[in-house]
């Protein structure tokens, strides 16, 4: 067990601004009303046929319903969030900002990871139902107050044979046919082009939302998959486009996040980005890329220069998975480091480490890390850190 004093003293919170929660930041600053872009550009999904702002909004980090009436009042129409964000309490914060909405001023994405999903293997369970997946879905349209979303996403999805897992395949269709969401998707955080490939090969999915960012060593192949999934029909929407906030783990490199955004937006085989925003500042931020995405050759040059650190964005490649002798998920808990020690989202962070099939002191037993990363990331004090938060009470880290 961790106490206060030695907690807040480790250098995970420390780079996480001692705990101090985005919602709070977000809290202390007057709520402005966003000034709406004079010229919003659009670009369809797909064919879903719905034409979104190239900047849309990812809620994961936020708690503030100031700030989502804000963007929505700023010109961003479509707002993503997920069943396990927050343990559920995003999903009811917006469910309460838009009960007074028309429905058909804005669209809405979430997503759910069923169990029966093994990070580690990337596969289903053979006896994986659809049963936790339905009731995981209409918890969430409970807390949403609404009779359907307009994406329905498979969640955290890493291989072919997932994305056309039967079962979920199935319910995610029959939902489609009731009317609980009009669209589905799959999103992925890692071997991206192939599970965009397999969204193509399902001939049923509508949307991929996937990790695309300029610090992905493979950002070429995630690109020539974008461009496959556009001439099928499907629709892409970018996420982690901000690439983990900082080039480096002692955050004094700050990434330009406005070259960021617009670096992903570059590819009009993407629709829209949904990053996350905390702050009405970071919202002002995005409002602007919204009108124009053009970068400039200061911005480019920023985010082409060489950075010797590691930084906290994890390629999610899994190279260091077989390396490891107790096969631990180490892309998920590099995920879950960059969570608290990038986006200061220390409760999310906290809940990917219980949610991982590790204990509590995984790298214990071994003397020394055999595992090299291709980043020069340091694998094991990254997940001793990660794994503090386990055993740390939520008032510390809200």
């Amino acid at each position: 067990m961790v106490d206060r004093r030695g907690f807040l003293s480790s250098s995970l919170v420390g780079l996480a601004g001692l705990g101090v929660s985005p919602a709070l930041l977000a809290a202390q600053e007057k709520a402005p009303t966003a000034p709406k872009p004079k010229k919003i550009l659009r670009r369809t999904l797909g064919r879903t046929g719905m034409s979104l702002p190239v900047v849309s909004m990812g809620v994961m980090n936020a708690d503030n319903p100031s700030l989502v009436k804000a963007a929505l009042e700023g010109g961003i129409l479509h707002f993503d969030t997920a069943h396990g964000y927050q343990r559920g309490r995003n999903e009811e914060m917006l469910g309460e900002v838009f009960k007074g909405v028309k429905r058909d001023a804005f669209t809405l994405a979430t997503k759910v990871s069923p169990p029966g999903l093994d990070r580690r293997t990337g596969a289903f369970a053979p006896d994986t139902k659809a049963e936790p997946f339905l009731e995981m879905f209409h918890l969430s349209l409970k807390r949403l107050q609404m009779d359907h979303v307009d994406i329905l996403f498979l969640h955290n999805v890493s291989r072919r044979e997932a994305a056309l897992f039967e079962p979920i395949l199935k319910a995610l269709l029959q939902l489609k046919k009731e009317g609980k969401t009009r669209f589905i998707g799959v999103s992925t955080h890692s071997n991206e082009p192939e599970v965009i490939r397999a969204a193509i090969e399902s001939k049923a999915y509508d949307v991929v939302l996937t990790s695309y960012n300029f610090k992905q060593a493979h950002h070429a192949e995630v690109r020539t998959a974008c461009g496959e999934a556009k001439k099928a029909g499907l629709g892409i929407i970018a996420m982690k486009t901000q690439a983990g906030v900082w080039f480096d783990k002692e955050k004094t490199k700050p990434i330009n996040m406005t070259a960021a955004l617009k670096w992903a937006l570059q590819d009009d085989c993407v629709t829209t980005a949904i990053p996350g925003f905390t702050t009405f500042e970071q919202l002002n931020m995005d409002l602007a890329v919204m009108e124009d995405i053009r970068m400039t050759d200061a911005e480019r040059l920023g985010l082409a220069a060489p950075v010797k650190t590691a930084g906290l964005y994890c390629q999610q490649c899994g190279t260091c998975t077989p390396q490891c002798p107790h096969g631990l998920p180490i892309p998920d808990l590099m995920r879950g480091y960059m969570y608290a020690a990038g986006y200061r989202n220390l409760l999310h962070a906290k809940d990917l480490a219980i949610d991982l099939p590790v204990v509590d002191n995984p790298c214990g037993s071994c003397a020394d890390c055999t595992v090299q990363c291709v980043q020069n990331f340091d694998v094991r004090p990254r997940i001793e850190e990660l794994m503090k938060l386990r055993h740390m009470h939520d008032g510390f880290l809200a």
